[in-house]
């Protein structure tokens, strides 16, 4: 492939080293496609005879084949995908095959497929993602009443319901699928004919093969269209940010499911036991996906780090830009899914987190909110007066509410019977009514608004 240019084969360490064929086989699909898109057009523009045309297209439909039969054969002295594709086509039509190379370089066939194969990625991560909302909402919309703590600093702060907590959660999706978004119509535009870094002297015609490959645009500079990896970024940017939100999400699932707390029974086919203590029901599922989340990250910085000092256009370090993406793509896949059955197949125990709530003192911040509205006392005063009653509370191992109001007043005489309409966990959630707050009434709103956007209800 080197040509008459060098006077020996690389050694056995130059082969295995500059060989990417173990992992952009993953490519074929997209090399296939853009190869035929390229074909075509130098057919349409007089670069190539038509005969020649047909028997290249025919050639590498029949290789797509043996590749979705047989998948990719590994030929290291053949170096990568595209080597691989040409010298199968050559096997196949002959001399011919040496045509579909004409006016491009690996630099922008490999910049092409590598987009392709993203923008592909995106596509399925925003499927599986509008999936995870999908489970959210419907367990959001059977839990809008029940209630549980919520916490700051992982200590019980006020009463929510676990159907605003989790919507918390789809609105953290949401932004994840905006990202998703972003960085494919940043990425969606064609490479493909910039040739190895200056473009080529052939009469292509690239709107053409960009239009043919589902691309908004032929990309403006071939310099920068052959050297660019901003897309691969932006792709594993999101990633990693996707993956910190399901870190989050497994990160609770740990916690309800733990003994001490028993807020939620973890499903079966999402957890494991153990090999000495029968009595275990590990959450290993929830602990793969926040674990998973680190190696996500280290994918993003390992391809920041093999950028970030490159002069244009192309260097072979940029070989290395696909395995950390091939890697945090399948890592996402999976976190994505697991969360998504978690969150669907979860037994919830609300009486318990009700319990909690009641027992957490969450309802603190209510009684100081009275003392303001109704006693006209200062914040900062009702704050003291609240802080008080919780340590009586607590020491006589109550709730906040089962204080009778004897002792209440003896705390501060201007505490009145109706204080206790605002103590309970029920009126607690229930008064926080603002846009967005926990009340059940706007988290139903919420979870009406999510099922529109996500066409749970029959439309978009």
């Amino acid at each position: 492939m080197w040509g008459g240019r060098f006077a020996e084969g690389p050694s056995a360490i130059m082969r295995e080293i500059n060989a990417s064929i173990p992992f952009d086989k993953a490519l074929w699909r997209q090399d296939i496609a853009a190869s035929k898109a390229h074909v075509a057009m130098l057919g349409k523009q007089g670069i190539v005879s038509q005969d020649d045309v047909q028997a290249i297209s025919v050639g590498l439909d029949r290789i797509a084949g043996e590749y979705a039969a047989n998948g990719v054969p590994e030929d290291w002295n053949l170096e990568d995908i595209h080597m691989t594709t040409e010298s199968r086509l050559a096997e196949l039509i002959g001399p011919a095959a040496g045509r579909l190379h004409t006016a491009r370089s690996r630099n922008d066939q490999v910049a092409t497929d590598f987009r392709l194969w993203v923008r592909d990625a995106i596509d399925q991560v925003d499927a599986g993602l509008a999936e995870l909302q999908k489970a959210l909402v419907a367990r959001a919309g059977e839990h809008a009443d029940s209630i549980m703590p919520g916490f700051t600093h992982l200590q019980t702060a006020q009463p929510v319901t676990l159907g605003h907590h989790l919507m918390a959660y789809y609105e953290m999706i949401r932004r994840d699928r905006s990202r998703f978004a972003d960085a494919r119509a940043r990425l969606n535009e064609s490479p493909l004919g910039s040739a190895a870094l200056a473009g080529t002297g052939f009469p292509i015609d690239r709107d053409a093969t960009a239009q043919a490959l589902g691309f908004e645009r032929p990309t403006n500079n071939s310099l920068d269209a052959v050297s660019d990896r901003d897309f691969a970024l932006d792709y594993l940017m999101a990633a990693a940010q996707c993956s910190l939100h399901l870190s989050r999400l497994a990160e609770e699932f740990i916690i309800w499911a733990s003994q001490p707390f028993g807020f939620a029974a973890l499903p079966d086919a999402l957890s494991t036991g153990s090999s000495i203590m029968p009595q275990k029901k590990n959450p290993d599922a929830a602990e793969l996906v926040r674990g998973h989340a680190g190696r996500i990250v280290g994918c993003a910085t390992a391809l920041m780090v093999t950028m970030k000092g490159l002069p244009l256009a192309y260097s072979k370090d940029m070989q290395d830009d696909k395995p950390p993406v091939f890697e945090a793509a399948g890592l996402l896949g999976l976190s994505i899914a697991a969360m998504t059955g978690m969150v669907a197949e979860t037994a919830f125990r609300t009486e318990r987190m009700r319990q909690a709530a009641q027992l957490g003192y969450a309802t603190a911040t209510d009684l100081a909110d009275w003392l303001v509205r109704q006693a006209d006392i200062p914040f900062r005063e009702a704050h003291h007066i609240t802080g008080a009653a919780v340590k009586l509370a607590e020491s006589k191992g109550i709730a906040l509410e089962a204080l009778n109001l004897e002792e209440l007043q003896q705390i501060d005489s201007r505490i009145g019977e109706a204080v206790y309409s605002a103590l309970s966990v029920e009126a607690s959630v229930a008064a926080r009514c603002s846009h967005g707050g926990t009340a059940p009434a706007e988290v139903r709103k919420r979870v009406a608004e999510a099922r529109r956007a996500l066409g749970m209800d029959g439309a978009a």
